[in-house]
């Protein structure tokens, strides 16, 4: 059996966030508004898109699971929603994860776990990049430098034991 990197880690409650309407943001309740209803039924392409916010991205992410506990990358705190920057416009987004140690031996597949889910899950016209947060890991650069490398991911999810691995965490689970 492989030794743990944090045999103790924190476990967090689960974070609450909302949503406050105003331009570029979704309704709070998430239905459609009337008028783009409408269009739907009555056979017309749907052209506006919905924006997409940090709230959503977060989401997203929240329950990807620990590579190493059983427990998810939010309640581990190594994801929170203030760690999440979502351009709409310019369709960017970048999310800051955090490890529980800063040796964290599975800090890059964790990074790859985010950006794969967030590459299945979101329109391909976001740049999706995934970052260590500053000063949270004894090889940050190189951890960023990996995950940030398209060609790099690409390869990584080419290997089925790597994507195997990514499946697990990304597979859906009741935490």
């Amino acid at each position: 059996a492989t030794a743990l990197d944090n045999v103790n880690p924190v476990v967090r409650e689960r974070e609450v966030v909302t949503r406050s309407e105003g331009p570029g943001l979704p309704p709070a309740s998430g239905a459609d508004k009337g008028g783009a209803q409408e269009e739907k039924r009555a056979g017309q392409p749907f052209r506006e898109r919905e924006p997409i916010d940090s709230i959503e991205v977060f989401e997203h992410i929240r329950d990807i699971a620990d590579p190493e506990h059983p427990y998810s990358l939010e309640q581990l705190g190594v994801v929170t929603h203030g760690n999440v920057k979502v351009n709409d416009e310019e369709g960017k987004i970048d999310v800051f994860f955090t490890p529980t140690v800063a040796h964290c031996s599975m800090a890059t597949l964790i990074g790859l776990c985010i950006r794969t889910k967030i590459m299945r899950v979101l329109p391909p016209r976001f740049k999706v990049k995934v970052f260590l947060t500053k000063g949270s890991h004894q090889t940050e650069d190189a951890v960023n430098k990996q995950l940030n490398d398209k060609e790099r991911v690409l390869a990584a999810l080419e290997n089925p034991n790597l994507l195997q691995l990514v499946n697990k965490c990304l597979a859906p689970t009741e935490l």
